[in-house]
Protein backbone atom coordinates (compact mmCIF):
# COMPACT_ATOMS: atom_id res chain seq x y z
CA UNK A 1 0.00 0.00 0.00
CA UNK A 2 1.24 3.32 -1.08
CA UNK A 3 1.76 6.18 1.84
CA UNK A 4 -0.88 8.16 -0.22
CA UNK A 5 -3.31 5.16 0.14
CA UNK A 6 -2.49 5.01 3.58
CA UNK A 7 -3.05 8.30 3.85
CA UNK A 8 -6.84 8.08 2.57
CA UNK A 9 -7.53 5.12 3.99
CA UNK A 10 -6.48 6.47 7.72
CA UNK A 11 -8.79 9.70 7.40
CA UNK A 12 -11.67 7.31 6.04
CA UNK A 13 -11.52 5.40 8.82
CA UNK A 14 -11.43 8.19 11.00
CA UNK A 15 -14.14 10.20 9.77
CA UNK A 16 -16.43 6.45 9.56
CA UNK A 17 -15.35 5.62 13.14
CA UNK A 18 -16.60 8.88 14.24
CA UNK A 19 -19.66 8.71 12.49
CA UNK A 20 -20.06 4.97 14.17
CA UNK A 21 -19.99 6.87 17.36
CA UNK A 22 -22.06 9.78 16.67
CA UNK A 23 -24.73 7.76 15.62
CA UNK A 24 -24.54 4.94 18.38
CA UNK A 25 -24.41 7.56 20.83
CA UNK A 26 -27.80 9.20 19.33
CA UNK A 27 -29.43 6.12 19.51
CA UNK A 28 -28.66 4.73 22.89
CA UNK A 29 -29.52 7.79 24.35
CA UNK A 30 -32.96 7.83 22.83
CA UNK A 31 -33.84 4.12 24.21
CA UNK A 32 -32.16 4.82 27.63
CA UNK A 33 -34.55 7.27 28.00
CA UNK A 34 -37.44 5.41 26.79
CA UNK A 35 -36.52 2.73 29.38
CA UNK A 36 -35.67 4.38 32.26
CA UNK A 37 -38.30 7.77 31.98
CA UNK A 38 -41.33 6.86 29.50
CA UNK A 39 -41.81 3.07 30.87
CA UNK A 40 -40.22 4.36 34.63
CA UNK A 41 -37.85 1.42 35.13
CA UNK A 42 -36.71 1.57 38.33
CA UNK A 43 -32.97 1.33 38.04
CA UNK A 44 -30.49 2.75 36.20
CA UNK A 45 -28.00 0.32 37.56
CA UNK A 46 -29.68 -2.53 36.97
CA UNK A 47 -29.61 -1.81 33.18
CA UNK A 48 -25.89 -1.05 33.49
CA UNK A 49 -25.75 -4.58 34.79
CA UNK A 50 -27.79 -6.01 31.22
CA UNK A 51 -25.62 -3.77 29.43
CA UNK A 52 -21.89 -5.49 31.12
CA UNK A 53 -23.38 -8.64 30.33
CA UNK A 54 -24.23 -8.22 27.26
CA UNK A 55 -20.76 -7.06 26.33
CA UNK A 56 -19.06 -10.31 28.22
CA UNK A 57 -21.27 -12.62 26.46
CA UNK A 58 -21.04 -11.17 22.95
CA UNK A 59 -17.17 -10.47 23.42
CA UNK A 60 -16.89 -13.94 24.50
CA UNK A 61 -18.76 -15.78 21.96
CA UNK A 62 -16.36 -13.78 19.12
CA UNK A 63 -13.52 -15.07 21.01
CA UNK A 64 -14.26 -18.69 20.68
CA UNK A 65 -15.99 -18.55 17.20
CA UNK A 66 -12.43 -17.20 16.21
CA UNK A 67 -13.90 -13.46 14.91
CA UNK A 68 -11.55 -11.29 17.46
CA UNK A 69 -8.86 -11.76 19.69
CA UNK A 70 -7.95 -10.51 22.79
CA UNK A 71 -5.63 -11.56 25.49
CA UNK A 72 -6.50 -14.25 28.09
CA UNK A 73 -6.60 -13.67 31.59
CA UNK A 74 -3.41 -13.35 33.67
CA UNK A 75 -2.46 -11.98 36.63
CA UNK A 76 -0.55 -8.93 35.20
CA UNK A 77 -4.38 -7.52 33.35
CA UNK A 78 -5.53 -6.13 36.44
CA UNK A 79 -2.08 -3.70 36.42
CA UNK A 80 -2.75 -3.62 32.51
CA UNK A 81 -5.80 -2.05 33.09
CA UNK A 82 -6.56 -0.26 36.35
CA UNK A 83 -8.14 2.51 36.55
CA UNK A 84 -9.92 2.10 32.98
CA UNK A 85 -12.72 -0.30 34.83
CA UNK A 86 -13.10 2.43 37.96
CA UNK A 87 -13.31 4.97 35.31
CA UNK A 88 -15.66 3.23 33.02
CA UNK A 89 -18.30 1.89 35.45
CA UNK A 90 -18.35 5.23 36.99
CA UNK A 91 -19.07 6.75 33.35
CA UNK A 92 -21.37 4.11 32.62
CA UNK A 93 -23.34 4.45 35.86
CA UNK A 94 -23.73 8.26 36.19
CA UNK A 95 -24.83 8.59 32.17
CA UNK A 96 -27.41 6.03 32.84
CA UNK A 97 -28.46 8.10 36.40
CA UNK A 98 -28.32 11.65 34.82
CA UNK A 99 -30.45 10.21 31.78
CA UNK A 100 -32.76 9.22 34.26
CA UNK A 101 -32.74 12.18 36.15
CA UNK A 102 -32.85 15.70 33.74
CA UNK A 103 -34.61 16.42 30.67
CA UNK A 104 -32.33 15.32 27.45
CA UNK A 105 -32.35 18.87 26.31
CA UNK A 106 -30.67 19.50 30.14
CA UNK A 107 -28.58 16.35 30.22
CA UNK A 108 -27.31 16.96 26.45
CA UNK A 109 -26.16 20.48 27.66
CA UNK A 110 -24.41 19.79 30.69
CA UNK A 111 -22.64 17.11 29.23
CA UNK A 112 -20.70 19.74 27.14
CA UNK A 113 -18.55 20.23 29.79
CA UNK A 114 -17.03 16.78 29.44
CA UNK A 115 -15.23 18.39 26.03
CA UNK A 116 -13.38 21.23 28.55
CA UNK A 117 -12.35 18.37 31.12
CA UNK A 118 -10.86 16.14 28.04
CA UNK A 119 -8.92 19.18 27.04
CA UNK A 120 -7.46 19.98 30.59
CA UNK A 121 -6.66 15.93 30.97
CA UNK A 122 -4.96 15.63 27.75
CA UNK A 123 -2.89 18.59 28.23
CA UNK A 124 -2.09 16.98 31.59
CA UNK A 125 -1.73 13.88 30.97
CA UNK A 126 -0.95 13.48 27.47
CA UNK A 127 1.02 16.93 26.84
CA UNK A 128 -0.57 17.50 24.06
CA UNK A 129 -1.19 21.88 23.33
CA UNK A 130 -3.71 23.21 21.51
CA UNK A 131 -4.35 26.70 19.58
CA UNK A 132 -5.95 29.65 20.88
CA UNK A 133 -8.73 29.48 18.25
CA UNK A 134 -9.82 25.53 20.06
CA UNK A 135 -9.68 26.99 23.78
CA UNK A 136 -11.98 29.63 22.58
CA UNK A 137 -14.12 27.64 20.84
CA UNK A 138 -14.66 25.26 23.69
CA UNK A 139 -15.00 28.42 25.91
CA UNK A 140 -18.01 29.49 23.56
CA UNK A 141 -19.56 25.98 24.29
CA UNK A 142 -18.94 26.48 28.12
CA UNK A 143 -20.88 29.71 28.37
CA UNK A 144 -24.07 28.53 26.57
CA UNK A 145 -23.94 25.71 29.19
CA UNK A 146 -23.76 27.88 31.65
CA UNK A 147 -26.42 30.24 30.08
CA UNK A 148 -29.24 26.96 29.72
CA UNK A 149 -28.77 25.46 33.30
CA UNK A 150 -29.23 28.95 34.74
CA UNK A 151 -32.34 29.43 33.23
CA UNK A 152 -33.37 25.83 33.75
CA UNK A 153 -37.09 25.70 35.46
CA UNK A 154 -37.16 22.24 36.24
CA UNK A 155 -33.88 22.33 38.23
CA UNK A 156 -32.84 19.36 39.73
CA UNK A 157 -29.16 19.82 42.03
CA UNK A 158 -28.70 15.57 42.20
CA UNK A 159 -28.89 15.10 38.45
CA UNK A 160 -26.60 18.34 37.95
CA UNK A 161 -24.40 16.67 40.14
CA UNK A 162 -24.47 13.22 38.67
CA UNK A 163 -24.06 14.26 34.80
CA UNK A 164 -20.81 16.79 35.75
CA UNK A 165 -19.68 13.93 37.15
CA UNK A 166 -19.84 11.86 34.20
CA UNK A 167 -18.42 14.52 32.01
CA UNK A 168 -15.47 13.89 34.45
CA UNK A 169 -15.35 9.98 34.18
CA UNK A 170 -16.08 10.33 30.00
CA UNK A 171 -13.13 12.75 30.33
CA UNK A 172 -10.75 10.10 31.49
CA UNK A 173 -11.63 7.14 30.45
CA UNK A 174 -11.18 8.70 26.98
CA UNK A 175 -7.78 10.03 27.81
CA UNK A 176 -6.72 6.38 29.33
CA UNK A 177 -8.73 4.43 26.94
CA UNK A 178 -6.19 5.82 24.21
CA UNK A 179 -3.33 4.82 26.41
CA UNK A 180 -4.69 1.18 26.97
CA UNK A 181 -6.22 0.56 23.11
CA UNK A 182 -2.15 -0.02 22.30
CA UNK A 183 -2.53 -3.28 20.18
CA UNK A 184 0.93 -3.96 22.49
CA UNK A 185 -1.50 -3.93 25.56
CA UNK A 186 -4.95 -5.20 25.66
CA UNK A 187 -6.07 -3.81 22.33
CA UNK A 188 -9.62 -2.86 21.50
CA UNK A 189 -11.44 -6.00 22.45
CA UNK A 190 -9.57 -6.28 25.86
CA UNK A 191 -10.14 -3.37 27.22
CA UNK A 192 -13.74 -3.87 26.39
CA UNK A 193 -14.30 -7.22 27.79
CA UNK A 194 -12.11 -6.78 30.97
CA UNK A 195 -13.62 -3.52 31.68
CA UNK A 196 -16.93 -5.27 31.66
CA UNK A 197 -15.79 -8.19 33.31
CA UNK A 198 -14.48 -6.85 36.38
CA UNK A 199 -17.04 -4.88 37.23
CA UNK A 200 -20.59 -6.56 36.31
CA UNK A 201 -19.86 -8.04 40.21
CA UNK A 202 -19.61 -5.00 41.91
CA UNK A 203 -22.22 -3.39 40.17
CA UNK A 204 -24.75 -6.33 40.59
CA UNK A 205 -23.93 -6.43 44.38
CA UNK A 206 -24.76 -2.49 44.16
CA UNK A 207 -28.00 -2.97 43.43
CA UNK A 208 -28.86 -5.87 45.84
CA UNK A 209 -27.45 -3.74 48.39
CA UNK A 210 -29.45 -0.91 47.51
CA UNK A 211 -33.17 -2.86 46.60
CA UNK A 212 -32.89 -1.93 43.39
CA UNK A 213 -32.53 -5.93 42.30
CA UNK A 214 -35.21 -6.36 43.78
CA UNK A 215 -37.50 -3.98 42.58
CA UNK A 216 -36.47 -4.46 39.07
CA UNK A 217 -37.03 -7.76 39.13
CA UNK A 218 -40.55 -7.47 39.87
CA UNK A 219 -41.21 -4.48 37.70
CA UNK A 220 -44.61 -4.91 36.12
CA UNK A 221 -44.05 -3.85 32.49
CA UNK A 222 -41.59 -7.14 32.05
CA UNK A 223 -44.49 -8.77 30.38
CA UNK A 224 -45.75 -5.92 27.84
CA UNK A 225 -42.97 -6.68 24.85
CA UNK A 226 -43.17 -3.68 23.90
CA UNK A 227 -40.79 -2.73 27.06
CA UNK A 228 -39.14 -6.28 26.59
CA UNK A 229 -37.60 -5.37 23.53
CA UNK A 230 -36.84 -1.71 24.54
CA UNK A 231 -34.73 -3.13 27.57
CA UNK A 232 -32.77 -5.72 25.27
CA UNK A 233 -32.03 -2.94 22.50
CA UNK A 234 -30.85 -0.90 25.42
CA UNK A 235 -28.48 -3.89 26.51
CA UNK A 236 -27.48 -4.26 22.91
CA UNK A 237 -26.80 -0.99 22.38
CA UNK A 238 -24.70 -0.52 25.19
CA UNK A 239 -22.00 -2.90 23.71
CA UNK A 240 -21.98 -1.52 20.70
CA UNK A 241 -21.67 2.20 21.85
CA UNK A 242 -18.78 1.22 23.86
CA UNK A 243 -17.32 -0.81 21.13
CA UNK A 244 -17.62 2.82 19.07
CA UNK A 245 -15.90 4.70 21.64
CA UNK A 246 -13.12 2.36 22.00
CA UNK A 247 -12.79 1.76 17.73
CA UNK A 248 -13.06 6.30 17.88
CA UNK A 249 -10.57 6.75 20.27
CA UNK A 250 -8.07 4.30 18.50
CA UNK A 251 -8.47 6.02 14.94
CA UNK A 252 -8.83 10.53 16.76
CA UNK A 253 -7.74 11.78 19.97
CA UNK A 254 -9.69 11.55 22.89
CA UNK A 255 -11.06 15.37 22.52
CA UNK A 256 -12.17 14.60 18.87
CA UNK A 257 -14.36 11.70 20.33
CA UNK A 258 -15.66 14.21 22.83
CA UNK A 259 -16.59 16.78 20.37
CA UNK A 260 -18.24 14.02 18.33
CA UNK A 261 -20.28 13.38 21.18
CA UNK A 262 -21.26 16.73 21.83
CA UNK A 263 -21.98 17.47 18.43
CA UNK A 264 -24.79 14.96 18.42
CA UNK A 265 -26.70 16.31 21.21
CA UNK A 266 -27.71 19.29 18.98
CA UNK A 267 -30.30 16.90 17.56
CA UNK A 268 -30.86 14.82 20.76
CA UNK A 269 -31.99 17.85 22.71
CA UNK A 270 -33.96 19.18 20.05
CA UNK A 271 -36.04 15.53 20.46
CA UNK A 272 -35.63 15.70 23.89
CA UNK A 273 -38.03 18.45 24.16
CA UNK A 274 -40.74 16.65 22.70
CA UNK A 275 -40.15 13.28 24.67
CA UNK A 276 -39.88 12.06 28.51
CA UNK A 277 -42.42 14.82 29.13
CA UNK A 278 -39.72 16.61 31.65
CA UNK A 279 -38.61 19.59 29.74
CA UNK A 280 -39.95 22.85 31.19
CA UNK A 281 -39.12 25.54 28.30
CA UNK A 282 -38.02 28.96 28.82
CA UNK A 283 -36.75 31.30 26.06
CA UNK A 284 -33.23 32.02 27.68
CA UNK A 285 -32.52 28.25 28.34
CA UNK A 286 -33.41 27.61 24.85
CA UNK A 287 -31.22 29.84 23.59
CA UNK A 288 -28.52 28.38 26.14
CA UNK A 289 -29.31 25.30 24.38
CA UNK A 290 -28.67 26.80 21.19
CA UNK A 291 -25.15 28.02 21.96
CA UNK A 292 -22.92 25.19 20.35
Amino acid sequence: MSPKTEVVTTHTARLLSALFYGVSSFLIILVNKTVLTSYRFPSSTFLGVGQMGFTILILYIGKVKGIITFPDFDREIPRRIFPLPLLYIGNHLTGLSGTQKLSLPMFTVLRKFSILFTLILEMVILKKRYSLSVALSILAIVIGAFVAASFDLSFNLEGYIIVLLNDAFTAAYGVYTKEKINPKELGKYGVLFYNAAFMILPTLILTIWTGEFKEAVYFKQWTNVYFAFQFLLACMMGFILLYSIVLCSFYNSALTTTVVGALKNVSIAYIGIFIGGDYMFSWINFIGLNIW
